[in-house]
């Protein structure tokens, strides 16, 4: 672990230049005492770094001093497609690889190249998770991980959603990333599932090996399963007349399906509402969902339908009829519009 920082610090000052112990720390992840030793350990080396004092001072390579330490291990090659993720990167354990792998590169590269890199990764960034919700808690996402890189048959106890516990010898074949989540697609009795990696409650590492199955694409099966849940739990459609404003809210509420509803709108009224034909799922579902739409939008069928969001509706009208119980009164969240264009 030490060699490996050594190195990172020297190509940290071989691709910025000067740098203050602090800030060589909070890259590294070290205290500043610890860059002082390895500063001093690299200068036993025989690495010429010079220490400037002043306020503008700090370590820096001798002129003309360069490395050539800058090949990639197969864990840092096999890490550079989540460079541009450093949660997701951390997340699955590889955060300290990821960092030696993209200084390496930086090393690699020539000058221009270089600072156009640093460009990217000053101007773009990925927030996996949606608004408002935090991350899923995911303590055994490392061992899984390991587990599919490794090729090792998993022994785990998992919730099911409704509540229920599972044990089963699992042979993890890929793990997803979607909305924030994190999914487990594994071999269980001999077909590729699904499973929230959050409800693993225990994760055993047997050590034995398996053989993955011949042609399995990940990206493939996870557009056909996605493809085939969707298509399960969009079964009914809602024929709904919405305003301009639950027209901007449909494809954010409702994802794929409410774009599809949208490109197939009719002609706006004089006020601007359309009506469009929704894939929802079961009539309690889709209530709920509905009702967030508030006043900007209209059921207009199937009469279940209506009737049932109609009913729903009354009863909170007589909720709201009564006057509130005294309480402490709780300060309203303000939509991110500035955020939300």
């Amino acid at each position: 672990m030490r060699a490996d920082r050594l190195l990172s610090l020297l190509l940290l000052l071989q691709n910025r230049g000067g740098m203050t112990a602090p800030e060589l720390a909070a890259e590294l992840e070290v205290s500043v005492r610890t860059v002082y030793r390895d500063v001093e350990a690299l200068g036993a080396a025989g690495v010429p770094v010079r220490a400037d004092r002043g306020p503008a001072g700090g370590y820096r390579l001798m002129d003309g001093y360069r490395t050539r330490l800058t090949g990639l291990t197969d864990a840092e090659a096999g890490s550079l497609f989540l460079a541009g993720a450093p949660g997701p990167a951390r997340d699955l354990g590889l955060g300290a690889v990821v960092a030696t792998a993209r200084l390496k590169l930086e090393a690699a590269l020539p000058a221009a190249l270089a600072d156009r890199a640093r460009l990217v990764q000053d101007r773009f960034h990925l927030d996996a998770p949606a608004w408002f919700r935090d991350a899923d808690p995911v303590p055994h996402l490392a061992a899984v991980a390991r587990a599919v890189w490794e090729q090792r048959t998993l022994r785990v106890e998992y919730r099911r959603w409704s509540g229920e516990l599972r044990r089963r010898e699992l042979h993890p074949l890929g793990i997803v990333l979607k909305g924030g989540i994190w999914y487990l697609v594994a071999a269980a009795a001999g077909s590729p599932r699904t499973y929230r990696v959050s409800r693993l409650l225990a994760v055993e590492e047997t050590g034995a090996a398996f053989e993955r199955p011949s042609g399995f694409d990940l990206a493939a099966h996870w557009e056909e399963s996605s493809r085939r849940l969707e298509a399960a739990l969009h079964q009914d459609t809602a024929r709904l007349r919405i305003s301009p404003r639950a027209q901007r809210l449909l494809p954010m509420q409702f994802g794929a399906p409410g774009v599809r509803a949208l490109e197939g709108a009719g002609e706006p009224d004089g006020e601007g509402w359309v009506e469009v034909e929704l894939s929802v799922e079961s009539r309690a579902v889709a209530v709920g969902d509905l009702l967030r739409l508030g006043a900007e939008a209209e059921v207009l069928g199937p009469a279940e339908l209506r009737a049932a969001v109609a009913e729903a509706v009354g009863v909170l009208a007589a909720r709201y009829a009564e006057p509130a119980p005294s309480g402490p009164v709780v300060p309203r969240r303000e939509e991110p519009s500035h955020l939300l264009i």
